[in-house]
């Protein structure tokens, strides 16, 4: 039987991606039509560096999907059936690749994705993607209909809310009431995913502790392979209410937990909302969290996991991607680099601090463990050294920067220690 035959006859659609991924000898993933993760091809370490990030964070980074927007690639996408050929992003980590997208019943299910590195896709093995992906679109389809019909109708409603799936909030409303599912007054959306997928086992812990939660009648969650999604209610009359609740909720886990095991968790917290039609955009704005996070591999608690909070965190990918496109460094830090380095100084990490803590001096020494005349022995280091100056505050705000990818993102730091 020829293998276009098999994957047609093929009801699991992870069997379908590993078939064709076999046929076409090249790493496989299929997302929704939200770009969120469905099914990858078991060749792992081949994929490259935006795919890791897909299987990780379980989502397309939203600056790859901006990037693909923008390109039009996107609207090509709606349009059009047959396959489309992308050319690489390598700032990005991103390898050329063919998308195609995959259709049912006249709808865009999702997009199966075909990294192609160094060797191009025949015209052969593109007709053979043609003529497989209808059948992966309705594999799509029935993963959602099974999941639906597995959490029952109240969860149904609300991932249909989350994906933006109802034309009106009266309809939304009435059929919540048929399935006695109760709507907030006003919500946050709280989304904890694991940092790997060996850590997925730490799910039904956070589910069992969840329902034993003091406030579950005011939390309703939705679990997938690597991710649970919080609806945390708040109180009508009071603002910031579901925030709190969460940050409550955030801090029993980690109470309750061992340390290690509650960092192997990426949290991301959406702002609050009294508009229904606004739930998916606190559940994006969690996600957008746990991709910065997934982004940088921040150090525990020094990233703020709540979307209002991130300030300048939001812009750090891409800062990343114009300098590595530029191949710029910032000479004042290439300087104290190589001084750390030659003479066994701390002088970047006290910068860091110091900047962090708007250069108040006493706060900085307790952070570093170290006498206030030591810190102002290092500042006036770092003043002989470099062109610092302290009082233009655009130039404190991009040197924080700066510092945020170079401790928080190992390639970077990796870039200008080469450049040394």
């Amino acid at each position: 039987m020829e293998i276009n035959e098999l994957i047609l006859q093929v009801e699991d659609i992870h069997k379908a991606t590993e078939l064709i991924s076999s046929k076409l000898r090249k790493p496989v993933i299929i997302e929704n039509k939200n770009f969120e993760l469905i099914s990858y091809s078991s060749s792992i370490e081949e994929f490259d560096l935006t795919q890791q990030k897909t299987i990780l964070s379980k989502k397309c980074p939203l600056f790859i999907i901006d990037r693909l927007k923008k390109e039009g690639i996107v609207q090509r996408l709606e349009k059009r059936q047959d396959p489309i050929r992308i050319q690489p992003i390598e700032e990005l980590g991103f390898h050329q690749r063919i998308v195609i997208s995959a259709k049912h019943l006249g709808y865009t299910m999702g997009y199966i994705w075909v990294q192609e590195s160094d060797e191009l896709l025949t015209t052969e093995e593109l007709t053979f993607l043609e003529e497989v992906t209808p059948h992966l679109g309705k594999l799509i389809y029935d993963v959602y209909e099974r999941m639906n019909a597995k959490e029952g109708r109240r969860e149904d409603l609300l991932w249909k809310l989350l994906h933006h799936e109802y034309d009106s909030e009266s309809q939304f409303r009435h059929d919540a009431t048929l399935a006695k599912l109760t709507i907030p007054d006003r919500f946050s959306v709280v989304v904890f995913s694991v940092t790997a997928p060996r850590y997925k086992y730490m799910l039904d812990y956070l589910q069992k502790a969840i329902q034993d939660f003091s406030l579950r009648k005011s939390v309703h969650f939705l679990k997938t392979e690597f991710q649970m999604i919080l609806v945390i209610h708040g109180v009508h009359q009071e603002e910031f209410s579901s925030r709190n609740l969460a940050r409550f909720l955030i801090d029993e886990i980690k109470e309750h937990s061992e340390e290690d095991e509650f960092y192997n968790f990426l949290i991301g917290v959406g702002k609050e909302y009294a508009i229904l039609a606004n739930m998916r955009k606190s559940f994006l704005e969690a996600l957008e969290v746990i991709e910065i996070a997934n982004f940088i591999t921040p150090r525990p608690e020094t990233m703020p996991r709540e979307f209002s909070k991130l300030g300048i965190y939001r812009y750090l990918a891409a800062l990343y991607e114009k300098n590595s496109s530029e191949d710029y460094y910032s000479d004042d830090l290439l300087t104290l680099i190589q001084n750390d380095k030659e003479k066994q100084t701390d002088l970047l990490r006290t910068l860091e601090v110091y900047l962090a803590n708007n250069g108040k001096g006493k706060q900085t020494a307790n952070e570093l463990f170290i006498h206030p005349n030591t810190l102002n022995y290092r500042i006036k280091q770092i003043q002989e050294l470099t062109n610092i100056d302290f009082n233009d505050f655009n130039v404190k705000t991009y040197l924080y920067t700066e510092l945020l990818l170079l401790n928080n993102v190992e390639a970077y730091y990796q870039r200008y220690k080469e450049a040394l």
